[in-house]
């Protein structure tokens, strides 16, 4: 397996790639999976973790066409095809693209994460901090018995 270093954000990801790549005078294909592990922050505490993340990837590749030529119109199949120039296949936009992709909205360094406190702001899963909580501020009652009034 070799290390590949992909797009800003030094995406970690180990190959093979494309286990099944079968190589055609004019396409080139081929189906895989790839395990990458990212540097992600926490939605809730901000602390760094690694993730792992292991998306299936099938591509298609075609020769970059050599002059303007005719114009055509693309099919659903031509949208998820890529080219390549000078029989080399440049991975790196496909492998950037799948892992980004495969990443969660809001990543979690673990699912009962408890996040930061809203009044102090220490990480809650590392400190127990003595904060009371604040009281609910009076002037949203009547917006909050609208809310209550419009979900019956």
């Amino acid at each position: 397996m070799r290390r590949l270093l992909v797009g800003p954000r030094a995406t970690r990801a180990w190959l093979p790639l494309l286990a099944a790549a079968a190589l055609l005078p004019a396409r080139a294909g081929g189906a895989g999976s790839l395990a990458a592990t990212v540097p992600q922050l926490c939605g809730r505490c901000l602390a760094g973790f690694d993730l792992t993340v292991s998306p299936s990837i099938e591509a298609r590749f075609v020769p970059s066409p050599t002059g303007r030529g005719d114009e055509q119109e693309l099919g659903a199949d031509d949208l998820e095809t890529d080219v390549y120039d000078q029989g080399t296949l440049d991975l790196s936009a496909l492998l950037e693209t799948e892992t980004s992709l495969a990443l969660p909205m809001k990543p979690l360094c673990r699912e009962e994460c408890r996040g930061l406190c809203p009044i102090c702001g220490e990480n809650r899963n590392t400190t127990a901090c003595a904060c009371q909580e604040r009281a609910p501020e009076l002037r949203w009652e009547p917006l909050k018995a609208w809310a209550a009034r419009q979900s019956r």
